[in-house]
């Protein structure tokens, strides 16, 4: 059986270990003056090289070579029992199976004995994170005082979890991402050795996906090779299930002209052409986060070709830097909420919807206006005074009174503001209206319209409809029920000659709209 290819090109020697410079030069200083310490900490994210700098350490530690600054030699007898996985000495233990207080007092009773074959016993504990606070408490006496034969390397991804009583015993290396140009050099290397034929582009790719893990990057390789004779950018997409950049920049282009139909329909596309929500989440934020760059004149940093980057320049250069981190905000939060699961779109459709909405005005403004109508303190030296409660919230901003039932100009004209106290409630519900055309007002009803009926229906939820209509309800000073359509539901509305409340409703209900009382227990009547 072949031999996975992250495992065949494992690093043998300190110089194959790529992006982690700094901790390799310590740990061959502490091997070159003979100072290894007693317990070591390996932290950082997975694929980043901790268990082999951990098994480096331990070949070095036992090497047979004469001079200290050549260990490990990856040729004396120690070494190729550590490669061939017979070094009686290296115990590895996957701390996820071995949790208990029982598993670590079993370790604790074994140290004592003397090695085997080498100078050293070395204990590697994998996902140490995982033991329970218990084990961990066992582990204390020991790894602050172990036997002179005895060197414990720990490794963990979520080293937050680990105790500060365990921190405080050991020296701490933290493992960093490795750059993508340093994944990109090792794949070429792999490739050529192994002949397998990739282009460049699906390199960066590979390297880009792997998010700083070059096992992954390997893994990926190993994976893509299996299909294809030679690897090109387009078998690297389908596989991996990532979009085209061209999607991506359509639908950021479709964002800038405020289309929300021609967005929804890029998304559409994409997913219905294999790409995973998800990933194609990260895709946009990729973008977004290179304009962003580009904005705060950082974009000589990205590697890009000259058209790519006249075309980011482009689009940067009509973003503002508020709009671009509000809509990384939102579709980070497509790829990563799991409640989005049940329809695929969904996570994606309502990040588009809030990638549309306007911007908030700045806090400044609105404080300024605050203090600016506070009223003024009296000039008569006041009297010790007991502390003050916290001060009452400002009431919703109105509008004139409105004599008479609404009308669509008059509230066309207050639309963008009512917008914001939606959105200063419930910034979900605030992308679904953001999203909708106002279309129709008659009767104190307000009639809007969706371009999705995804959109539609959640809109049509009664938590979404009664916090819009209370505001409205709240911002008019009058009640007001809110209708909710799709597609051509709205031309039928405006074109029907019939008049009155009860006509509006029939048409609705014959159309597939739904109607939203305010319920009686939600009401809010003003003080």
């Amino acid at each position: 059986m072949a031999q996975a290819l992250y495992r065949t090109w494992r690093p043998a020697l300190w110089d194959e270990v790529v992006g982690q410079d700094h901790i390799v030069q310590t740990l061959k200083n502490a091997i070159a003056t003979n100072r290894v310490g007693h317990a070591y900490l390996f932290a950082g994210p997975k694929g980043t090289g901790k268990t082999t700098s951990a098994r480096l350490l331990a070949k070095g530690v036992n090497c047979l070579e004469a001079t200290l600054e050549n260990r490990p030699c990856n040729h004396c007898a120690n070494c190729l029992a550590v490669n061939e996985g017979r070094f009686l000495d290296l115990i590895e233990i996957d701390a996820a199976s071995n949790t208990s207080v029982d598993d670590v007092r079993d370790l604790r009773d074994k140290i004592n004995f003397a090695p085997s074959q080498g100078r050293f016993k070395v204990y590697i504990i994998d996902e140490v994170h995982m033991l329970s606070t218990s084990a961990f408490n066992a582990l204390l006496k020991t790894l602050e005082e172990p036997p002179a034969h005895v060197i414990f390397i720990l490794c963990t991804t979520e080293i937050h979890k680990i105790p500060s009583t365990v921190l405080s015993r050991c020296q701490r290396h933290e493992f960093r991402r490795i750059p993508v140009p340093v994944i990109v050099a090792k794949l070429k290397e792999l490739c050529k050795q192994e002949k397998i034929k990739i282009d460049e582009d699906a390199l960066t790719l590979i390297a880009r996906q792997a998010t700083g893990a070059l096992r992954d990057a390997i893994s990926l390789v190993d994976q893509l090779s299996s299909i294809s004779k030679k690897i090109t950018l387009e078998i690297a997409q389908d596989v991996l299930g990532t979009a085209t950049n061209q999607s991506v920049i359509e639908l950021v282009e479709a964002s800038l002209e405020g289309s929300s139909g021609k967005g929804l329909e890029i998304i559409h596309q994409a997913l219905d052409s294999g790409a995973d929500p998800r990933q194609y989440a990260r895709q946009v934020v990729d973008y977004l986060r290179d304009l962003l760059v580009i904005k705060m004149e950082a974009g000589k940093q990205l590697e890009l070709t000259p058209e790519t980057r006249a075309s980011m320049e482009n689009h940067a250069a009509r973003f503002s830097i508020n709009r671009l981190v509000s809509m990384i905000s939102a579709f980070t939060n497509a790829a990563t909420d799991l409640k989005a699961n049940w329809h695929p779109g969904l996570g994606l459709e309502i990040a588009y919807a809030e990638a549309l909405a306007p911007e908030a005005a700045p806090q400044v403004v609105v404080t300024a206006q605050i203090e600016r109508d506070a009223p003024k303190p009296a000039t008569a030296k006041p009297s010790p005074k007991p502390a003050e409660p916290a001060p009452k919230q400002p009431e919703p901003v109105r509008p004139p009174a409105v004599t008479g039932p609404l009308t669509l100009d008059w509230v066309q004209e207050h639309w963008e503001a009512l917008k914001r106290e939606v959105k200063a409630n419930n910034t979900v519900t605030s992308a679904l209206l953001n999203s909708s055309r106002l279309v129709e007002v008659e009767n104190n009803t307000v009639v809007i319209n969706f371009s999705s009926e995804l959109l539609r229906g959640k809109m049509a939820e009664e938590q979404n409809t009664r916090m819009v209509t209370t505001a409205m309800s709240k911002y008019f000073g009058q009640e007001v029920r809110l209708i909710c359509t799709t597609g051509e539901h709205a031309a039928a509305l405006r074109s029907s000659s019939k008049s009155g409340l009860k006509q509006v409703e029939e048409t609705v209900t014959k159309l597939g709209g739904i109607i939203r009382e305010i319920p009686t227990e939600y009401k809010e009547k003003d003080e």
